[in-house]
């Protein structure tokens, strides 16, 4: 892909009409192509209004100008990206303070002696290449395997920052407190454990920790307003999940699970109840393979204020996914089958339309047709 890539023209629909109150199938979306030939965006975020970052698995990343319909390449990124299976370079994320300090954040799988670590760093961007590169956590979770890295990065807006983990394929590690694989972290913005995370001083158990029993979570979305952290991750045949974390809480990944063994038609672990640990606020079963997760917080679509919207692989849709003042969740769409792609991530946009990523190397802004 050329450095600089002149695309087709767009144009992005703007209008003070009234929105159709009913969003249920997509003919009352407006579904617009603004980018091609970037498979598997895993990670896109703003810098401002107009310019999107966009991490490429593979190992690219990238800034598109919307006004001026031009993408240009970040260079600079570290050599040992691990790109392998499901490893690669993950998400990407401007920090809060971007404005003051310029810094964005990455995570990545880091190659270390032929095996894969899920991995944080943080970078300045200075004519389209990354300087002050700084490797703020390689995650103690390297293996041999190439798959189930997590990866999803989200802020509180309080000085901390979430960083995903998948288990690596090797189940154990969810239940054991001594490996970073097949939990949520919480770290400051400079990557250290903050002296309130709620596995601080214990001997058995490392600091970074916020949460742990969970099997390959790539939906990772902190909403400041309530305060909460909503996850979803992929479950093995069946048994995706929506979970709510909480510090210190037991996801329960392999011990209990809604999931099928790959080889049987058994039940995972030990059923999908046991004493001390959370149940997921929703289950999908067939599964879907969630990629993304967010929760609506814009007002260009008014009904689905404080929904969950999720991205999904297998199933090849969009999940709008309805809660109840108890966070149960009561009612759920699915839109954008039409597409016919794994749907890789999704994200608001400033002015609350919807971005998705496609794994057939598209990007489209989702927003509501008007009347």
């Amino acid at each position: 892909m050329n450095l600089v890539k002149t695309l087709s023209a767009f144009a992005f629909l703007i209008s003070s009409s009234f929105v159709a109150a009913d969003i249920s199938r997509d003919k009352d979306l407006n579904i617009e192509k603004i980018l091609s030939d970037i498979p598997v965006a895993w990670g896109m975020d703003y810098l401002s209004d107009n310019v999107l970052l966009i991490s490429q698995r593979d190992g690219h990343l990238y800034q598109f100008h919307q006004d001026t319909k031009r993408l240009h390449e970040i260079t600079g990124l570290p050599v040992d990206i691990l790109v392998q299976g499901q490893g690669g370079l993950f998400d990407v994320k401007r920090s809060p303070d971007y404005e003051k300090t310029g810094w964005i954040y990455l995570s990545y799988a880091k190659d270390v002696d032929d095996e894969g670590a899920t991995s944080l760093a943080r970078a300045k961007i200075e004519n389209n290449t990354l300087t002050h590169w700084q490797e703020l956590l390689v995650t103690q979770s390297r293996t041999g395997n190439d798959v189930h890295y997590g990866g999803r990065i989200t802020f509180d807006g309080n000085g901390h920052i979430f960083l995903s983990v998948g288990e690596r394929g090797e189940r154990p590690n969810a239940q054991n407190l001594m490996t970073h694989a097949g939990t949520i972290l919480r770290l400051n913005m400079d990557g250290t454990a903050p002296a309130d995370n709620p596995f601080i001083g214990k001997n058995e158990a490392l600091p970074e920790i916020w949460s742990y029993g969970h099997r390959n979570p790539q939906g990772l979305f902190y909403n400041q307003q309530t305060q909460q952290l909503w996850e979803i991750e992929h479950g093995p045949r069946g048994g995706d999940e929506i979970n709510l974390i909480e510090a210190g809480k037991n996801y329960g990944w392999p011990e209990i699970s809604y999931g099928k063994e790959y080889w049987a038609p058994l039940s995972v672990g030990h059923g999908t109840h046991e004493e001390g640990m959370e149940q997921p606020i929703k289950t999908y079963i067939p599964s879907i393979a969630p990629s993304s997760l967010i929760q609506y917080q814009g007002t260009l679509f008014p009904e689905w204020r404080g929904k969950l919207i999720i991205g999904a692989l297998s199933l090849q849709h969009l999940n709008i996914v309805s809660l109840n003042d108890k966070n149960e969740a009561t009612d759920e769409q699915r839109l954008l089958n039409t597409l016919s792609s794994r749907i890789r991530n999704v994200i608001e946009t400033p002015d609350g339309a919807l971005l998705i990523s496609s794994d057939s190397g598209d990007i489209y802004r989702i927003s509501p047709k008007t009347e």
